[in-house]
């Protein structure tokens, strides 16, 4: 119902054996952790400035620069010619592609990053997929967790599907754009092309090439002195 090729186009990742066996997209966040352990072969070749903070279950790419402050504690697998900036921090099971931008205070666990995909400024990513040249405006949240902490239920065009997760926080489709401080709760699939606008608090399902809006009643008056 939900099927991954809906959301993401496969020739911007190398990682496609993620999918191999997932029926619903979300069903991939499930597939990180052990893809990683059987298949990560760590390594850096990226060039480092100052002294950033690198664990022992780590690959970095060609060409990617990893600025002094960032800490990436692995299983972590990073492409080439990425930016991974200062004060980012990459908690582990995290898998990102080439051209990626992991911004000042982002903080990622358990997701998988595309191409060309764009995270730059105060942004928390957790147990999420973000498509190709996906964009969080500064100050995004992806909240990955209920309240409540019970299962996360997807709704479907009839029935609200269950997950089977209690960590889920979003699927982004390919260039989808999320405005400056909205967030995404917990279980939100956003589709190919379409847009949040900035301060939204967005619940539930956005269908492809669509905008999300948000509108808000201001009153001016006058400044007494």
């Amino acid at each position: 119902m939900f099927r991954p090729e809906d959301y993401l186009d496969f020739a911007h990742t190398q990682h496609r054996l993620i999918f191999e066996k997932t029926e619903n997209v979300w069903d991939a966040l499930r597939e990180i952790g052990p893809y990683l352990q059987f298949r990560l072969q760590p390594g850096i070749e990226a060039e480092l400035i100052g002294k950033p903070l690198i664990g022992e279950n780590v690959f970095v790419g060609q060409g990617t620069i990893i600025e002094n402050g960032a800490m990436i504690k692995g299983p972590a697998w990073i492409g080439e010619n990425c930016e991974i900036r200062n004060g980012c921090y990459i908690r582990g099971n995290v898998i990102v592609g080439n051209d990626v931008v992991l911004g000042n205070s982002c903080e990622f666990k358990n997701c998988l990053i595309f191409d060309g995909a764009q995270i730059p400024h105060f942004n928390y990513v957790g147990d999420s997929i973000l498509g190709y040249r996906a964009h969080l405006g500064a100050g995004v949240i992806l909240s990955n967790v209920k309240l409540d902490h019970q299962e996360i239920h997807v709704a479907g065009p009839k029935q609200k599907i269950a997950t089977g997760l209690r960590k889920f926080g979003a699927i982004l489709g390919d260039y989808a754009e999320v405005g400056c401080n909205s967030v995404l709760s917990p279980g939100s699939l956003i589709g190919r092309h379409s847009v949040v606008y900035p301060g939204s608090q967005w619940r539930g399902v956005l269908p492809a090439h669509s905008i999300a809006k948000l509108r808000q009643t201001m009153e001016i008056i006058s400044r007494r002195t």
